[in-house]
């Protein structure tokens, strides 16, 4: 299982019975006859093909790990050598491996894994999540880059005709072509950029030829662009707005997206000799109670939109924050909320679960423990610069399975620190691979770069 050290194995041979000698008599052989001497020499025999196998047993054995073990262990990337991924480390090692490490084209799977993966950030922030989708591509089934968004523009001569505010989908100035080209000449990855439903819903929802100008308009942006599809983010807003509580509201979003998915499955992709179809993947966010509540995405949404969408990303990360300082995903929460989203009946949740991307956050948090709270989020980057001027202890939580570290800044201000590792990592990947599920990681720019090697 990854995230836990490979035992060591007894070699097959250690549990042999050692030979018995037995000796004979002493005052025997002074009276032994002539038939001694031809016992002798058996004996003599039996020990020259005893130590002939022995000897040649261990110059085998001696081949066998120079030429091959060895090699087979040199293969692997450096995070898969055995002890590597482990609860114990300091901050040196982080560093240490953070300089020497080495890049490995190689895919290392013990299972299939779909990944959806957020390359960067609003407006092309962050480089390195571009430069590192490239050039870990054939580790990845989708990639969304976040591009666009669908907008409402409320305009006075448009409302006096009634015809509502005109819908615009912004964000192709944030397309960066060349990359999408490198892309699909190094991998097999999917582009599916992000599209924010920002549009008023009670202008959106009820009227259907809005609902028909927003489809249109991300149906023809997939074609044009030659995307693969998009990634939907909307049910997070439909909260805020107070559309998911109303019964009658909630059903015309779920109209909404199963229309949508519709739309993009009637498109073919040119490019593709297997008759694609475009894809959707739609945006969750998990439950904050033990029970789900009105606005809450559940098992009932999941099953109601299950054919229309290909995928749901669920965004299990933000557990934390700067008012309630703490790790920012724990294992069992992740476990609970799949298991929640799910329901309760195992067969049924096993024939939804490849459907779901599990959250996967590849940033930090920096909160401060005192003067009024405070902190947010951290990347790779930050985090290696706290690492070098505190030197800190880093420890592991068994209850949230993260490692942090404590340290106090030049003000005497105490903070505690969440950064994923590569155990923590490993464990959250093996958790999705239990469910059958893939995962979404937000946002790899923002990771230490040797992360993507355990993918």
């Amino acid at each position: 299982m990854v995230g836990k050290r490979p035992e060591r194995r007894v070699a097959a041979g250690s549990d042999r019975r050692r030979d018995r000698v037995e000796l004979s008599n002493r005052e025997d052989l002074t009276t032994q006859s002539a038939s001694s001497k031809s016992n002798h020499d058996r004996n003599f025999f039996s020990i020259v093909v005893v130590i002939f196998f022995t000897v040649s047993t261990l110059i085998s054995l001696f081949v066998y790990r120079t030429r091959y073990a060895s090699r087979t262990d040199a293969s692997l990337p450096h995070v898969h050598q055995p002890g590597f991924v482990k609860t114990d480390i300091s901050y040196l090692e982080v560093l240490t491996e953070f300089r020497k490490i080495r890049r490995s084209q190689r895919i290392h799977l013990t299972g299939i894994l779909r990944m959806l993966y957020w390359p960067t950030l609003l407006h092309g922030r962050n480089s390195r999540g571009y430069e590192i989708a490239k050039r870990f591509s054939s580790k990845f089934t989708h990639l969304s880059p976040v591009w666009y968004d669908l907008k409402s523009i409320i305009s006075f001569l448009l409302s006096v005709a009634s015809e509502g505010p005109k819908l615009i989908l912004e964000g192709r100035h944030n397309v960066d072509r060349e990359w999408i080209s490198d892309l699909r000449m190094k991998g097999n990855a999917q582009v599916l950029p992000r599209v924010v439903l920002e549009a008023l819903p009670s202008e959106l929802l009820k009227k259907k030829k809005q609902r028909n100008k927003a489809i249109d308009l991300i149906v023809a942006e997939c074609k044009e662009m030659e995307y693969d599809g998009i990634v939907l983010e909307s049910w997070s807003r439909w909260a805020g707005y107070g559309v998911l509580q109303d019964p009658a509201m909630r059903d015309m979003a779920l109209q909404f997206i199963k229309q949508l998915g519709q739309a993009l499955h009637a498109v073919s992709l040119e490019r593709s000799s297997e008759q694609q179809r475009l894809q959707l993947v739609y945006v969750i966010g998990p439950p904050y109670s033990e029970k789900l509540q009105a606005h809450d995405f559940g098992l009932e949404d999941l099953k109601s939109l299950s054919d229309a969408v290909d995928g749901f990303s669920l965004m299990t990360y933000d557990f934390s924050g700067p008012q309630r300082p703490g790790p920012n995903a724990p294992l069992k929460w992740i476990r609970s909320t799949v298991q929640l989203l799910l329901g309760p009946n195992s067969n049924g949740a096993r024939s939804l679960a490849h459907k779901i991307f599990v959250g996967l956050n590849f940033y930090g948090n920096d909160f401060s423990l005192s003067e009024g709270l405070g902190g947010g989020p951290i990347v790779g980057s930050d985090y290696l610069s706290l690492l070098e001027l505190h030197r800190p202890l880093l420890q592991w939580d068994e209850n949230s399975a993260e490692h942090f570290f404590i340290y106090s800044d030049d003000k005497h201000v105490r903070h505690a620190v969440f950064y994923p590792s590569l155990t923590s990592i490993a464990m959250r990947l093996e958790e999705a691979r239990s469910w059958g599920a893939g995962i979404s990681i937000w946002e790899i720019g923002q990771g230490l770069d040797y992360f993507c090697d355990l993918l």
